[in-house]
Parts: C-alpha cells; sequence; structure tokens
C-alpha cells in the first residue's frame, strides 16, 4: 500500500457519529482508536464498502487481545492493518501480511533517537509521530526511516496540515472531521 496514493488526510474516529462522517468524508484511510471485539467486524465491512481502508488501533481494541491471537482475528476480520506503540505486534502483524502503523509520541530529544532505532527493528510501513506539530521532527526522522510518516495529534487545521506535509509526513490523521474533506 503506498499512502501517497491516498487523500493525504486520515480520519481518527472514536465513536460512531465519527465513523458515519468518516464514511462520507474524502479521506480514503479511517484509523479506528476505539473499536470493540462486538462491533468492529460491522465497522470494517461499513467501511470497505464505502471504498475505505481502516486500520484498528490493537493497542486500544476494547475486548481483543494484544498478542498474536488478537492480530490473527483481526486479520481474519480483513481490517487493512493496524496500529501500535508495540514493537513485538507490528512484528507479528507484519508476518501476518497485515499493513502496520507504528505511533510514537515525541516528547524529547531521546524519544527521536528511540523512535528511530525501534523503526529500524520492528519495520512497520509507516509510522506516525505524535503530536503532529512537530515539523523538525518529522524532517529528521524521514530522513533516517525513509518510510512512509504520518503526522498525528493536535492538528486543528488546513495551514498545521500543509506545514507537516511540507515538512515530509506524507499523510496526517486528526479527529477534527471539518478537515477529513478538501
Amino acid at each position: 500500500m503506498e499512502i501517497s496514493d491516498f487523500y493525504p488526510v486520515i480520519a481518527a474516529i472514536r465513536n460512531d457519529e465519527d465513523l458515519e462522517y468518516a464514511l462520507e468524508s474524502d479521506a480514503d484511510i479511517i484509523f479506528h482508536l476505539a473499536s470493540d471485539i462486538l462491533t468492529l467486524k460491522a465497522d470494517i465491512e461499513k467501511a470497505h464498502s464505502h471504498g475505505k481502508k481502516i486500520f484498528v488501533h490493537i493497542d486500544l481494541a476494547e475486548g481483543i487481545g494484544k498478542d498474536a491471537s488478537g492480530i490473527s482475528y483481526m486479520k481474519a476480520l480483513s481490517t487493512d492493518g493496524i496500529i501500535s506503540t508495540r514493537v513485538n505486534l507490528i512484528k507479528t502483524a507484519r508476518e501476518l501480511g497485515l499493513s502496520t502503523v507504528q505511533r510514537f509520541f515525541i516528547v524529547d530529544s531521546h524519544s527521536i533517537d528511540t523512535t528511530i532505532d525501534a523503526v529500524k527493528s520492528s519495520k512497520p510501513d509507516m509510522v506516525e509521530l505524535m503530536p503532529g506539530l512537530l515539523t523538525k521532527v518529522i524532517t529528521q526522522i524521514k530522513k533516517e526511516v525513509r518510510i512512509p510518516i504520518i503526522a498525528g495529534g493536535l492538528i486543528e487545521s488546513k495551514s498545521e496540515i500543509i506545514s507537516a506535509i511540507n515538512a515530509g509526513a506524507d499523510a496526517v490523521s486528526t479527529g477534527k472531521r471539518a478537515l477529513w474533506r478538501e
């Protein structure tokens, strides 16, 4: 999956209302940040029926194991990929053929080095850097890891999207619905 082939804003959803809005938005990719084992299959089917790719944040998924069996379950549901902060889950998902987004929270200069080392170890398909307003960090990490970068967190305006993209981000994830359309 080449992220550059998609609309550069990713709909980050937390509830059914967000999902319904995302389905009608310009966003091609949905990040499901509050899934539940009881409703996840239906959510995935809805996304696919609208031509959307859906990634599930496994660390936050209710009722689904944070292990190889949980990832196998996600694959059986036909999710397009997982999001996780955990190296072992990213590696397992890749082994099972799922696309992966590894999420990192950048809080200081040490976390930049830790992020680069973790990416080199886990080899995710994409990296999400949070908060997404860190243009200097996006540029630095993009140069080191050479995989698609997603800027996420605290993105609340079109100008912030443009800044992140100009810094080297390939896409931006945001929960702000108004930004899910051109």
